[in-house]
C-alpha cells in the first residue's frame, strides 16, 4: 500500500475512533471529499454522469418519482434508445472529426471532404434531436400529473439533464 494513503485508510475504517487514538488529521469530512470529487451536492454523491444526466438513470427516476413496475419497464425502454442513439451519435461525432482532419491534411484544404463531415454531424444532431422529443412525449404520456412535476423540477434543478 503507498504510505500516503494509509491515513485515509485508517480513517475510513476506524471512523471517528480515529482521531480519539491519536492517529491526528480527523478534521476532513464527507462533504470536503465529494467537493474534491468534482460534486457540488453531497446529496448527489453517486447519481453524476450517465446519458440522463446521472449514474444510474433508471433507478434514480424510479426512487424519485414513486414509478410502479409497469412504468419501470417502460422508462427503460425509453432510457435504453436515447443510450442508443446518444451513442450513434458518439461514433458520427468521431467519424466527422476523421474527415475534418482529412479535409486539413493534405497540401489543400479539401472543402467537400470539410463540408460532408459537418453535414454528417448536422444529421446526427437530427437524429438525436428526433429522439430526445420522442421520449419526453413518451414520458409525459407515461407520467401522470405529480410525477410530471416532479421531473420537471429535477431538470429545472439541473439535478437530470437531457
Amino acid at each position: 500500500m503507498y504510505p500516503g494513503f494509509i491515513s485515509h485508510w485508517r480513517r475510513e475504517r476506524c471512523g471517528d475512533r480515529r482521531a480519539a487514538m491519536g492517529y491526528g488529521g480527523g478534521g476532513r469530512s464527507r462533504e470536503w471529499e465529494y467537493r474534491m470529487a468534482g460534486e457540488d451536492d453531497p446529496g448527489a454523491y453517486g447519481f453524476a454522469g450517465g446519458s440522463f444526466g446521472v449514474r444510474r438513470p433508471l433507478r434514480f427516476l424510479a426512487y424519485k418519482l414513486e414509478l410502479d413496475e409497469k412504468q419501470v419497464a417502460e422508462l427503460a425502454r425509453i432510457l435504453d434508445e436515447i443510450k442508443t442513439e446518444r451513442a450513434q451519435a458518439a461514433v458520427d461525432h468521431r467519424r466527422a472529426i476523421s474527415v475534418f482532419a482529412d479535409a486539413i491534411e493534405g497540401d489543400a484544404f479539401d472543402e467537400s471532404k470539410a463540408k460532408s463531415g459537418a453535414d454528417l454531424r448536422l444529421e446526427s444532431a437530427n437524429r438525436l434531436r428526433g429522439a430526445v422529443l420522442s421520449a419526453l412525449g413518451r414520458l409525459h404520456k407515461l407520467l401522470d400529473g405529480e410525477q410530471r412535476a416532479r421531473l420537471a423540477y429535477l431538470i429545472r434543478t439541473g439535478t437530470l439533464s437531457i
